[in-house]
């Protein structure tokens, strides 16, 4: 038996406000940051667990001060139990009757959990020799639900329910599972559209998103209309009356004034517009869905748990489900969020738009077309062309797919002179 002999924790920020990479309306400057974290077990760094959570700058302490309170769930246990019942291991961490107090299941202490349990599957996975989508990928329907916390889930989806959807799917995993590894799955692109770009600079990467395969483009709006209106014609005069693009509001704006805007841009025929208004706002989602059909509605990325996904579902708010990889408590809230989308008949792009998150989310997506969903008809996972290089296993982009990883682990871990190079305030080792 090994045991878990520390938790590290780094505060790790690029400075990517000096580029205006990732700005939108609500983000203006944001230095893309991970508040990372290293599991280390008595068995060698050969099988350490990596993860992060993303932020964008200021905040990042906090975020690594949440993921630090969790050492003592972890520190000195025998790891192979927790590894062999992730199902378990989840609810406990989970139901820490005080942490939960923070949250309940939301905010930074639940990403923080997200972080570890993250970290986790990277150990089952490279000790696994698989890629997370893989290891996943292979698991019985039985062993898939049991990492699932169905409370305040069964009135939309119980767990005899997602069996019949992941029974369903067991026929033809095998042929997935190599036609993915041979065609990678679709992705799209926001890097022409981040709104402190200039118009020449969102032209030329209109232009070389559409040449390097990519069969959509995101533009980030709601600062200014006659802006979005300029922007979005001149991206349409580049790729083309038929090219999907979409819209990002990153939350701007109130609930009839998105109506109003998203309409205003009707005539560029959005593909959808992404996070309209507040993330908590189920009943505002639903009715700007109202409003602006047959433009779709797609938001996710600030959803801060299962809970959240379950209402926005329910209430038809949305048509395009965007799940994050670090924003809920990890892997096994995913699959639930996953599960619920397949129930719903909801298609799933994942949020990418940060250092890491294609490298970590893209195992989702990869999973979701093996053994849940069957298909990536309608699905495309974001890709941002930033920070890839400071990853042992950065995401390889092909012809506008994400090709598979086929290294153990989930593709977190960074390289460690990266982390030596962009460290903010130093390490913190709980052992």
């Amino acid at each position: 038996m090994s045991r878990i002999v520390a938790l590290e924790t780094t505060d790790i920020r690029f400075p990517t406000s000096l580029s205006l990479d990732g700005s939108d309306a609500m983000n203006p400057d944001p230095d893309y940051s991970a508040a990372y974290v290293i599991i280390r077990t008595d068995a060698g760094d050969e099988i350490a667990g990596h993860a992060f959570v993303f932020t964008i700058g200021r905040g990042n302490d906090v975020q690594v001060a949440a993921i630090a309170a969790l050492a003592a769930h972890l520190v000195g246990r025998e790891i192979e139990p927790l590894l062999d019942d992730m199902g378990t291991t989840f609810r406990d961490i989970i139901g820490d009757s005080q942490l939960r107090w923070l949250g309940p299941e939301k905010g930074v202490m639940h990403m923080a959990i997200g972080a570890v349990i993250n970290a986790l599957w990277d150990i089952k996975a490279k000790r696994a020799g698989l890629p997370l989508w893989q290891l996943l990928a292979r698991m019985t329907p039985v062993q898939l639900v049991d990492l699932v916390d169905f409370r305040y889930l069964s009135n939309a989806l119980t767990r005899d329910e997602a069996l019949e959807i992941l029974h369903a799917a067991v026929a033809g995993r095998d042929e997935r599972e190599a036609e993915l590894l041979e065609t990678g799955y679709p992705g799209y692109t926001t890097s022409p559209g981040w709104l402190g770009y200039s118009d020449e600079k969102l032209e030329s990467l209109a232009r070389e998103a559409m040449a390097d395969g990519f069969t959509q483009i995101k533009l980030k709006v709601g600062a200014d209309l006659d802006d979005d209106i300029r922007r979005f014609r001149k991206a349409r005069e580049v790729c083309g009356p038929d090219f999907p693009i979409a819209i990002d509001a990153n939350q701007r704006w109130e609930v009839s004034e998105a109506i109003e805007w998203v309409n205003a841009l009707a005539e560029f025929h959005p593909a959808w517009v992404e996070e309209p208004t507040s993330p908590d706002d189920i009943l505002g989602h639903a009715e700007i869905a109202r409003g602006i059909a047959p433009i779709r509605v797609a938001t996710g990325e600030h959803a801060h748990n299962r809970m959240i996904f379950k209402q926005l579902l329910q209430a038809n708010a949305i048509e395009v489900m965007q799940i994050d990889a670090v924003r809920v408590a990890g892997v096994n809230e995913n699959v639930a969020n996953l599960l619920l989308a397949a129930k719903f008949g909801v298609p799933v792009c994942p949020h990418a738009g940060g250092v890491g998150l294609c490298e970590a989310v893209q195992h989702l997506s990869m999973f979701d077309y093996v053994a849940v969903t069957g298909t990536r008809e309608g699905r495309l996972i974001e890709y941002v062309d930033h920070l890839h290089e400071h990853f042992v296993v950065p995401a390889h982009i092909h012809n506008g797919s994400y090709m598979p990883p086929t290294e153990p682990g989930t593709s977190m871990e960074m390289k460690a002179e990266s982390i030596a190079a962009y460290v903010w305030k130093g390490q913190h080792v709980i052992d």
